[in-house]
This record gives C-alpha cells, sequence and structure tokens, in this order.
C-alpha cells in the first residue's frame, strides 16, 4: 500500500511526474496496470490548480525577494513552451500540448503543459483534454520502455 502512495505522489511532483513514478513502481516490482492508473491521477490532481492559479501566483512572486528568481523561471519556461507549441502548432494547437505533454522528454510534462495552456489562454476542457490524453501517451510509452529496459537489465 505505501509503494502506491509513493507512486501518487512522485506523479504529482513537477519535472517527474509519470515519467519517475512509472519507473518507480517497475523496479519495485509493483503490478504496472494498478500503478499506471494510480500514477496518471496522482499527475492529473494538479492540473485544474495550475491552470488556474498558477500563473497568477508566477505573476504576483516573480518580483519578490528571495522567490523571485524560481517564480520567473517557471514563467519564463511556461511562455517558452507556449510558444514553442504556437509555432508548431498553428491551428492543431491542442494535437500540439498532446505531444508535448506525451512525449516524455525533460521539461515537457502535464505542469508545463498545463501552464503554457494557462499562459496562452487556451479554453480549460480541450486543454484538459489533450493533457489528459498526453499523460496517458507518456505513462504507455514510460511502462513499456522501463519494462525493456529491466528485461535486457536481468539478461546481464
Amino acid at each position: 500500500m505505501i509503494n502506491y502512495l509513493i507512486v501518487f505522489f512522485i506523479s504529482m511532483v513537477p519535472l517527474i511526474e509519470l515519467r519517475g513514478a512509472i519507473p518507480y513502481a517497475v523496479a519495485n516490482n509493483m503490478p504496472l496496470l494498478q500503478s499506471y492508473i494510480i500514477a496518471i491521477i496522482g499527475n492529473m490532481i494538479p492540473m485544474p490548480i495550475i491552470f488556474f492559479f498558477a500563473r497568477r501566483v508566477l505573476e504576483w512572486g516573480k518580483d519578490k525577494p528571495v522567490i523571485g528568481g524560481f517564480f520567473t523561471f517557471c514563467l519564463e519556461k511556461g511562455h517558452k513552451g507556449g510558444e514553442k507549441l504556437k509555432e508548431k502548432a498553428g491551428n492543431g494547437l491542442y494535437v500540439a500540448l498532446f505531444l508535448f505533454v506525451g512525449i516524455p522528454v525533460p521539461g515537457t510534462g502535464a505542469w508545463t503543459g498545463t501552464l503554457a495552456a494557462s499562459i496562452l489562454d487556451m479554453d480549460f476542457k480541450k486543454s484538459v483534454k489533450a493533457t489528459m490524453a498526453g499523460i496517458v501517451l507518456a505513462g504507455v510509452i514510460m511502462g513499456a520502455g522501463t519494462k525493456i529496459i529491466m528485461l535486457i537489465a536481468s539478461l546481464f
């Protein structure tokens, strides 16, 4: 039970998210399907909070001592992600958001995707659907990739 809670909370951590939770579950010999579902739920829970409040909090704190540098970094990361999405997507902005979140490379998870959607003033429901689909895709890729790596490692 404790391992499932760890998977849940790992998947909620910015930058680590589901991309760290799934390998943790596989490395601890947890059932993949249950771990996958828990990681997806944990990764999705912060999305509405990020979409509706993160930009406001970051803009408020960007000029404050101590936290200003970090808040500015987060805002710039969201702006950069949003601009990349706009450039590459054109009319397919939600498909681009799906792929941005779904292809598991550093810095392109649900946190960054949701912040970018908020900064771009994208429709909440459509961006949540695109981000959720991206999380599912990232989970499938991470689960399969981790299983393959574990299989190869067991051969040696």
